[in-house]
């Protein structure tokens, strides 16, 4: 799962003199042979207790409180609130989605292959690539390019690893970036035609603040009006 650790963003909501905190996780599950089928799922916390979770797979809202079954009730009923989820959907993962790459270049002469482990469209810039010989460093072979701009505020990165091939090791690169919960390792199919790319899809992300703010205040809106409503005229 491909999380957006700016989503998990705090607000404070003054209702009847009583302050609470709120949190929202938003996740995007990249899944399928090509990568190309997600799952986007919504959660919204308060006071460190979960209330409310959307997940596209089921294509709807649960509540896990009295509130949270209400107001999860008049969402699934709400057309706008479907169009907002789409939205996000397109914003957040198909948008950013991003891939890693793991190419099997043609022989130079030299060595019997050369690795190449490329990260695209990630933010911010600092970006760590490890390679990886049945999970030991290596540091021999390897060869880095600068991190690139792409002239629209993310970056790529390329790490190269020249290398004899041995039967029976494994080979793999690790990634390590702010936006991933842990380091992500990809491990070479060396049964894979010379050439073939395969795809990793990872969740290098940045900061999407505008939408932190729209969902926020688009929770904060739908909780007022119904403790407004609760108030007897």
């Amino acid at each position: 799962c491909s999380r957006f650790s700016a989503l998990m963003c705090p607000l404070f909501l003054y209702i009847d003199e009583i302050v609470s905190l709120a949190l929202f996780d938003a996740c995007c599950s990249f899944n399928g042979p090509n990568f190309d089928k997600i799952e986007y799922i919504l959660t919204a916390s308060f006071n460190k207790q979960k209330m409310l979770e959307y997940n596209s797979t089921r294509g709807n809202w649960i509540g896990f409180t009295d509130y949270s079954i209400v107001a999860s009730t008049f969402w699934n009923k709400d057309p706008l609130d479907r169009l907002e989820r789409a939205m996000e959907i397109k914003l957040m993962c198909f948008d950013n989605r991003d891939s890693l790459t793991f190419v099997l270049i043609s022989p130079d002469g030299r060595h019997q292959a050369v690795l190449v482990c490329s990260a695209y469209n990630f933010y911010p810039k600092q970006i760590q690539i490890t390679w990886l010989r049945n999970d030991q460093e290596v540091t021999e072979g390897v060869s880095n390019t600068d991190v690139i701009p792409d002239g629209e505020l993310y970056y790529q990165f390329h790490s190269y690893l020249e290398y004899t091939p041995t039967s029976g090791e494994r080979i793999s690169c690790m990634v390590e970036h702010v936006t991933l919960w842990e380091p992500r390792i990809i491990v070479w199919n060396n049964s894979l035609p010379e050439g073939e790319k395969t795809k990793i899809v990872v969740g290098l992300c940045g900061l999407i603040i505008g939408l932190v703010i729209f969902i926020s205040g688009f929770i904060y809106h739908k909780k007022k009006k119904k403790v407004l409503g609760s108030i007897p005229a």
